[in-house]
């Protein structure tokens, strides 16, 4: 937000505040000078073990990144419609026998409410079938793979009260 002429107005300030070890002004809008911060913060950072393969992107199962996936997307269409009190089961997630390169996902979306269960599904399944389009746009991309998708939906009275529940949908009680 601050004008280029005036940048190093702001970064004379902020030094006499605090000493600083270096001060990298970036734009995270246009993208300038985010190489040289990345250097900048790799020079401090502390040298440890790696834990994971340089091509390992998450801890997590490819099954639980596309439950995630299916709900985000459920969400996103939703809007407000509904609280965030749902959940993705994976039931199924296979890649079919040959030479294909389809993979067929089963999944559940889990709410809390038979309201809700009539809103997630849409006038004619309209929402459902949205839910399903966006998710797997984003599945192929991910799995690098077509995708047969199905999805239906659920209604569990306070899954979110339950550990059993949480902990089976690969959820944390501190993180809900």
């Amino acid at each position: 937000m601050v004008k280029r002429e005036e940048v190093l107005l702001f970064i004379d300030a902020y030094r006499k505040e605090y000493d600083f070890a270096e001060i990298v002004p970036v734009s995270a809008r246009n993208g300038d000078n985010t190489d040289e911060l990345v250097k900048v913060i790799l020079k401090y950072l502390p040298y440890g073990p790696m834990f994971y393969d340089e091509d390992t992107v998450t801890d997590q199962p490819q099954r639980q990144i596309a439950a995630e996936i299916i709900r985000e997307k459920a969400l996103h269409a939703l809007d407000e419609e509904i609280p965030h009190g749902i959940a993705v089961a994976i039931d199924r997630m296979k890649k079919r026998p040959g030479r294909s390169n389809i993979i067929d996902i089963d999944a559940t979306i889990i709410c809390e409410r038979n309201s809700h269960k009539g809103i997630i599904i849409g006038k004619q399944g309209s929402m459902l079938k949205k839910i399903g389009s966006n998710a797997r746009f984003e599945l192929e991309r991910m799995l690098d793979s077509k995708v047969n998708l199905k999805l239906w939906v659920k209604v569990k009275k306070d899954w979110r009260d339950s550990d059993f529940m949480i902990k089976n949908f690969g959820y944390d009680k501190k993180e809900i």
